[in-house]
């Protein structure tokens, strides 16, 4: 069995060229494309189950000793893959998602003087809301539109102030529960209501200071390109979501850097190949 393998392998070797070479590297770049896409969601989970099987179904399938059961499979199969797009029904439309905001992968995420500012003023608000455990949940609205998110809440337009979020937050107020969403430099609602997460990361940690503040905010990270801050109410600690996830405790004296780095990333084809490798070597970690 060895040898025939051997041989085989020898076979294909000396049939390659360096359009096999592009032909492998293109399976490669794609199969890598959907593992990044479905990157912390269940789906990747269920994908790898579904690899599992297909490969011991295979196995057992080529056994000429089952013939039953290699017909059974034989006949299932086509149905099973078509069942495919239902059950990945809501990650594959998470994936289009991410897919469609690649069209403006190339703009530049506007920083200005007056972001700076803003991000002053939501970095001293959410010290103070910290210390004093009011919780909350600031998003800041970048390239993709939260209007449909705004519509949720009540629409306010108001400068972006220490006190004005602070009052917002407090607690028992009508607008305390909701998040607060910060676009065209000033405070466009309040109130407002954000898509829960569904991917599970949150259900898989242990600290029951995540709540539903922390759900919303890793929610809208992954529905968009907007950043959350969120602080809890029970500990008052601060975590910052993005990109699809969540970075917990994030200090409060690094808080503004963190935010002034995200708002300053420049989508550029330089840009696009280092962070392309950044997260090759993360997911091989």
């Amino acid at each position: 069995m060895i040898y025939n393998l051997w041989t085989y392998l020898s076979f294909i070797f000396q049939r390659a060229n360096w359009l096999s070479l592009l032909d492998i590297l293109l399976v490669a770049a794609v199969v890598f494309a959907v593992l990044y896409l479905l990157r912390d969601t269940k789906a990747l989970v269920l994908l790898r189950g579904v690899l599992f099987l297909i490969v011991v179904i295979s196995l057992l399938s080529s056994l000429r000793v089952l013939p039953a059961f290699s017909w059974l499979i034989t006949n299932t199969l086509p149905t099973l893959l078509l069942a495919i797009p239902v059950i990945f029904a809501p990650e594959i439309r998470r994936v289009l998602e991410r897919i469609g905001r690649t069209g403006s992968v190339f703009a530049q995420d506007q920083y200005t003087s007056e972001m700076e500012k803003i991000i002053q003023q939501v970095v001293r608000a959410t010290r103070r809301i910290a210390e004093k455990k009011y919780g909350g949940l600031i998003v800041f609205s970048r390239l993709d539109s939260l209007h449909a998110y705004i519509e949720t809440g009540v629409k306010l337009n108001a400068a972006v102030t220490p006190e004005t979020l602070i009052q917002i937050f407090y607690p028992k107020t009508p607008l305390h529960d909701g998040a607060v969403i910060i676009a065209d430099d000033v405070i466009a609602a309040a109130g407002c209501v954000m898509p829960l997460s569904a991917s599970g990361v949150l259900e898989e940690s242990p600290d029951r200071s995540m709540g539903l503040r922390h759900r919303a905010a890793l929610g809208i990270a992954e529905e968009s390109d907007g950043i959350a801050v969120v602080i809890s109410e029970e500990t008052g600690i601060v975590s910052l979501a993005h990109d699809s996830k969540l970075d917990k405790y994030v200090p409060l004296d690094e808080l503004q850097a963190r935010l002034t780095g995200l708002f300053q990333i420049e989508y550029t084809p330089r840009s696009l190949v280092s962070r392309f490798i950044t997260l090759f070597q993360g997911i091989s970690e």
